[in-house]
């Protein structure tokens, strides 16, 4: 009994040892030569009319020429290899080994791995059937239907169909050109991951991302940290940005700066939308447009801002509380109306309707120095070459304000004004039409003489240091001036006053006053990408991957420590030590010892079939 128990174990461990081993390559051949002294322990293999062919766990090989350690399950094929596996991959190269063993293959000389959606060409190529990855690292070209990709180091995951390509990474397009560090490219739907400094240039445009996604065929990008989309006069930039070129569009959303780089201007927000084709841009959440002059800078909030036209003839269009800053001027409206070609700027008023007696119409108003103007409508004029402000116009109840230095405040009333300005400081006021004023009369030492109270057809104020320094009623004047004392305290305002100083912008941090911050929008990154394990397993040295007759050493068979942000210069010269860069004069000096063989069986053969025909003539 004990002797039938250690059979059965011996015979158990042999066939789990076989088990683990793997099943040993088939392979047919029309010829097959032993050569000991220059093959010990190997068959050397050659095609006649048929190619030699090996079998193994659903690999099939083609080649002219192959070597095969029959022990070590182990086969060195040469000359138009062709490996195919399943009707997924197939891959074609000058040169290849396979170990049955370890389902390691390797290939080199002219590799050409083709998928139903790719096909990856290399000079030498790692192929690992356990894990069903193969590897690359001294340059490869991947095409897809769409693109073109190169890199000098690439890895290909085939359950997942994605390539991960590193260093020098390029995607060309017929419309873009995508140069990265590192890419993550899926070739069933053409999706593209870029990690580092990343740039996709076309004629039209040009994208940098630190971290971004790309799909290559419907021709869309998302892309997050430190991007900007550079159109010809446009820039934008944001937290998170959105791409579009079959639609010329673009969008971001959070820390929006669009930079107009031929009008020296800028527009901030969270959330934006550019139209190329139509050189518009749509902004919104805290929107500031910022038009940057040499004498002053003129910032313009509103809910909402539209900027459109190219860039001779740009229009900026504002909507809902609409707020207005410059270092000496300041004001608000309904809406805005910016013509940069022509310097004319439009606050308007938009709450058209009936009012009661107890409402207050919200009109345009202007802050200059301490005087205050409102109307229905006011129309600034600048001249577009100086960047100064030339004149004002105040169109339907027009109303100035200016508060007295001591007490008051001195008003001018009618249905139009125009101001007039030297130096963006005002100067002159003429107003027309039904005018009233009541204005505070001072002496020379400043003492108040009286309150004068005035109906005229047209008026005309002249300013000096920022103050009235006289008002010239020009025709139909009806007025008086009367003592302070004697002045009704009820009729020291003029219907329809509104004095709103408190609203004054006195700095662009004005532009937001009584606003809460804005709640910014989640923003949906990008994960780095997992850091798979190493491609070669180099814990099992005992048990190499291909096989002690390889031309590769084990050292050979090694990750290279490649960082994947490192500079060029520095992949470069690590990728110069790569052991497969002058595998191809060895493989041809092999084949030419393997021809010559063959060559010499040739002879014999020929020779014993001669010797055969002329016994049997005898």
């Amino acid at each position: 009994m004990l002797k039938y128990l250690v059979i059965f174990i011996i015979i158990f461990t042999a066939s789990l040892g076989f088990a683990q081993e793997g099943r040993l390559i088939d392979y047919e051949s029309e010829r097959q030569i032993i050569n000991e002294q220059r093959y010990p322990g190997a068959v050397v293999l050659s095609g006649i009319n048929e190619q030699v062919y090996f079998n193994h766990e659903g690999i099939e090989v083609w080649c002219n020429n192959a070597v095969f350690y029959r022990d070590a399950n182990f086969f060195k094929a040469y000359g138009n290899v062709r490996m195919q596996q399943g009707d997924t991959v197939t891959m074609t190269s000058n040169y290849a080994e396979y170990n049955g063993t370890t389902q390691f293959a390797f290939a080199s000389g002219r590799v050409k791995m083709t998928r139903p959606q790719t096909t990856l060409e290399t000079d030498s190529l790692f192929f690992d059937r356990v894990k069903q990855q193969a590897y690359y690292r001294s340059g490869g070209t991947v095409r897809d239907t769409a693109s073109v990709l190169t890199s000098i180091v690439g890895r290909y995951f085939m359950e997942d169909d994605k390539y991960s390509f590193v260093s020098n990474v390029v995607v060309t397009n017929p419309e873009y050109v995508i140069n990265s560090q590192q890419l993550d490219f899926y070739s069933e739907n053409g999706h593209a991951y870029m990690y580092g400094p990343t740039t996709i240039t076309s004629e039209t445009s040009t994208v940098y991302c630190e971290r971004g996604f790309y799909d290559t065929r419907g021709d869309t990008g998302y892309f997050v940290k430190n991007s900007r989309i550079d159109y010809e006069n446009r820039i934008l930039e944001g937290d998170s940005l959105y791409f579009d070129r079959s639609r010329s569009f673009a969008s971001g959303t959070n820390n929006i700066r669009v930079t107009d780089t031929l009008n020296n201007s800028l527009v901030t927000g969270h959330y934006a939308e550019v139209f190329r084709d139509r050189d518009s841009v749509f902004i919104t959440k805290r929107a500031v447009a910022a038009t940057l002059q040499e004498q002053d800078s003129v910032f313009i909030h509103s809910d909402t801002l539209m900027i459109t036209g190219k860039p001779e003839n740009r229009i900026i269009r504002g909507f809902y509380d609409v707020r207005m800053y410059k270092s000496d001027m300041s004001g608000k409206s309904d809406s805005i109306f910016v013509d940069q070609q022509s310097g004319l700027t439009k606050l308007i008023n938009i709450t058209r309707g009936a009012l009661t007696s107890v409402d207050v119409r919200r009109n345009p108003v202007i802050w200059s120095d301490n005087n205050q103007m409102t109307g229905d409508t006011i129309h600034l004029i600048s001249n577009p070459k100086t960047e100064k402000l030339d004149s004002l116009k105040v169109f339907d109840n027009a109303f100035m304000i200016q508060k007295d230095t001591i007490e008051g405040y001195n008003q001018i009333k009618g249905k139009e004004l125009t101001g007039l300005f030297v130096d963006n400081e005002l100067y002159q006021v003429d107003v027309i039409k039904n005018t009233e004023t009541i204005y505070y009369t001072r002496n020379s030492e400043n003492e108040l003489i009286g309150i004068n109270k005035t109906l005229s057809s047209a008026i005309r104020i002249m300013f000096e240091n920022k103050e009235i320094d006289y008002i010239d009623y020009i025709t139909q004047v009806d007025g008086t001036l009367t003592p302070e004392p004697d002045f009704p305290e009820n009729a020291r305002i003029l219907r329809g006053f509104n004095w709103r100083g408190d609203e004054q912008l006195h700095s662009k941090e004005d532009l937001f006053a009584g606003k809460p911050p804005p709640q910014l929008v989640p923003i949906r990154g990008i994960p780095l990408p997992e850091i798979p394990d190493d491609f070669f397993d180099e814990e099992d040295e005992d048990s190499p991957l291909l096989n002690e007759n390889s031309r590769l050493k084990p050292q050979d068979l090694r990750d290279k420590k490649i960082d994947t942000i490192a500079p060029v210069e520095q992949v470069q010269d690590t990728l110069a030590l790569r052991p497969v860069q002058n595998m191809l004069e060895d493989e041809k000096e092999e084949l030419k010892e393997l021809l010559e063989l063959e060559e010499k069986e040739e002879t014999r053969e020929q020779q014993e079939k001669e010797d055969k025909e002329g016994e049997g003539s005898n």
